[in-house]
């Protein structure tokens, strides 16, 4: 296989309808898990859009702009594919058609502020380089007059510095630059599925060398995780949650089953604190878990205005790490919630990892069609160690058992 090319370019340097253009194809660079329960998405959806009416009151628009197209393109081109479409409630698709007509507009808003940012950041760079040419060019006069040249006798002229860089500086790839062909609205919702973005991961965390596992069916280990700024918001995790999950789990684990849980909380000045854990109906094996019913949970979360944080899961006989089924059901939590975390729980190995996907793991995750066990790409780390959890033992974890 080729070797990618890689382009060094500065942000500004890019033709505004160009760049812009590349933004909207990263946001629509998304899909939906046909075996993960429809309720979930548009129980969760509103969380999206929570997302980026807060990063549009921080004035964001990049990121508002990325997440109002992503929610759109989930619940007007992709959720139709999923095959339990039929079964939605009227009331429920309401609902977001209602969301989708307040969205659309307020994208077309920020696309002309984002275009004309752009614009200005564009025509900042042309003058600078006109700037440094007539520089150099004044150099260059200078060298030549400044003294005489004594005759056969070679004149040194000094190295003259490359035109100075804007602050932002991207990386792009040929099939980027392939991608910056035409201006795409809104409205267009046209995106291409099997672009690979090739954004480096975040780190990656996993327990040490003696692995009780395959290792073609999860990602290869790499040099201990780093700590991050995420820009993600804080969860508060009670530190009593694992040892409340693990209790209730017991049965299933002496019978080398998995078991799992939902993480749900809420969210008070701008930081999510985990306060249930909620165990739907399921089935489980020695290396899965399917849940069932999940309207049930809807019914709790309704009740005590919970919102959905992550989830939480055994390997009653393995070590803790993300398995590839396990990276797809993170995908679709973290896909709705940026910040949302899957938590593993390893009793044999009594070690706990906090998890969430790297922007490469995101995107290769949500654009992968296989499902069960399967290797994924390999090169950069597809899940890390949440940077972003606070554990506290001023909030006590409550647990309802649905099964």
């Amino acid at each position: 296989m080729a070797e990618k090319q890689w382009h060094t370019v500065q942000m500004g340097a890019i033709e505004p309808h160009q760049r812009l253009q590349k933004l909207i194809a990263d946001s629509q660079r998304v899909s939906i898990d046909s075996t993960m329960p429809i309720n979930r998405y548009y129980r969760s959806g509103n969380q999206i859009v929570e997302t980026a009416d807060r990063s549009l009151r921080e004035g964001n628009f990049e990121k508002a702009f990325t997440f109002y197209l992503r929610f759109v393109t989930i619940f007007v081109e992709l959720i139709r594919e999923h095959p339990g479409y039929k079964s939605v409630l009227p009331g429920d698709k309401q609902q977001t058609k209602e969301k989708i007509n307040k969205i659309l507009p307020q994208a077309e808003k920020i696309r002309e502020k984002l275009l004309a940012k752009y614009t200005t950041e564009y025509e900042l760079y042309l003058k600078q380089l006109k700037l440094q040419a007539e520089r150099e060019e004044n150099d260059r006069k200078q060298a030549s007059t400044s003294k005489p040249v004594e005759p056969n006798v070679p004149v040194a002229v000094p190295m003259v510095p490359a035109p100075s860089a804007p602050s932002l500086v991207s990386v792009i790839t040929d099939e980027d630059a392939k991608l910056m062909d035409k201006v795409m609205y809104p409205s267009d919702f046209l995106p291409d599925r099997n672009y690979a973005s090739g954004l480096p991961g975040t780190g990656l965390l996993l327990p040490g060398a003696d692995k009780r596992f395959d290792r073609s069916l999860k990602p290869q280990p790499v040099a201990p995780a780093v700590p991050t700024v995420t820009g993600f918001r804080s969860i508060v995790v009670p530190t009593n949650t694992m040892m409340k999950f693990l209790e209730q789990a017991g049965a299933n684990t002496a019978a080398n089953l998995e078991t799992c849980a939902i993480l749900a909380g809420s969210l008070t000045q701008a930081k999510f604190t985990i306060t249930h854990v909620i165990f739907p109906k399921q089935s489980g094996t020695a290396d899965s878990c399917n849940t069932m019913n999940e309207e049930e949970i809807a019914v709790v979360q309704d009740r005590h205005n919970l919102i959905t944080l992550g989830w939480i899961h055994t390997h009653p006989s393995q070590t803790a790490f993300l398995s590839s089924v396990d990276l797809h059901t993170h995908c679709s939590y973290q896909l709705m919630l940026e910040e949302a975390i899957a938590i593993v729980c390893s009793p044999k190995y009594q070690e706990t990892g906090f998890f969430n996907l790297t922007p490469f793991g995101m995107d290769s995750i949500s654009q992968c069609r296989l499902t069960g066990f399967h290797p994924h790409p390999s090169g950069q780390p597809l899940f890390a160690e949440a940077q972003h959890i606070i554990l506290s033992d001023a909030v006590t974890i409550k647990v309802i058992d649905l099964r």
